[in-house]
Order: structure tokens, then C-alpha cells, then sequence
């Protein structure tokens, strides 16, 4: 249930992370925050939470760490991967470790998957044409 009034904030410093990780529910929370939490992921956070309701693809287990590890990893994948993104008022923590199981696949980050071209590719075009400006130039100046 989705309960906006109860907003907990994500909060923490903005250090980009090197490498693949996952925001999930921190063990030691309790059920109580987590739902907080949750709650606030799912309404405010805009997390789109219809795949950990009941016959999506990671309702089962059907517990509030589960929901709230799908829910923050969402939010902290969408919201620039970074350790801001993944606070939830101190009931979330990052891992290295791949949370996904079964048809429960987690997000990783867009930039981890992105299809944009790399700088390299548009040096050589970028060069070609310093170089013709340069003798066009030259070549009003003379």
C-alpha cells in the first residue's frame, strides 16, 4: 500500500560509484521502515512498482525485504547510481552482488547498458574538419 504521507527522503553524499552495483533493502531495517520506505518508493519516487505486486514477476517472495530490495534498487538505478540514491533513511545498502533470481531480473544502471557512441568515433570526423578550417584559414589570409 502505497502511503505518500510518510515520506522518507533519500539523504547521504553524492559519490558516483566505479563498477556494477544494486541498491537492496538493508537487513537489519525494520519491517516498519522498510515499508516506510517502500511506500515512499513506489508514490513519491515514481518507482514503477507493478512487478512486486501480486502475479508479477517479483512478488515471491512475498516479504517486505524483497519488495523494498526490488523498489530501492529501482529507484537508485533510474536516479544516477549513485550512494544518494540509495540511503531510503538508512534502510538500504549497496552490494556488488546481482540480486536477481528467476524471473525477478533487477536493473542495472543506463549507462551500464548504453549504446551511445564513445568519443573516438567522432575524432576522426571532428579532426578532418579542424584541418579543412584551418587551410580555409590560411587560404583567405594569403
Amino acid at each position: 500500500m502505497i502511503r505518500p504521507e510518510s515520506p522518507i527522503r533519500p539523504e547521504g553524499n553524492t559519490t558516483f560509484l566505479d563498477g556494477t552495483t544494486w541498491c537492496v533493502a538493508r537487513p537489519s531495517a525494520s519491517q516498519a521502515e522498510l515499508q516506510r520506505a517502500l511506500d515512499w518508493a513506489c508514490g513519491i519516487g515514481r518507482v514503477d512498482c507493478s512487478v512486486i505486486e501480486k502475479h508479477g514477476d517479483c512478488y515471491e517472495p512475498d516479504t517486505i525485504w524483497s519488495h523494498a530490495s526490488f523498489a530501492f534498487n529501482a529507484y537508485y538505478q533510474t536516479n544516477g547510481n549513485n550512494r544518494i540514491a540509495c540511503y531510503f533513511g538508512g534502510t538500504a545498502t549497496l552490494t556488488k552482488i546481482n540480486p536477481s533470481y528467476g524471473t525477478c531480473s533487477y536493473d542495472v544502471s543506463k549507462s551500464e547498458v548504453s549504446s551511445a557512441r564513445s568519443l573516438a568515433e567522432y575524432k576522426p570526423r571532428w579532426m578532418w574538419l579542424m584541418c579543412i578550417g584551418l587551410l580555409l584559414f590560411l587560404y583567405r589570409r594569403s
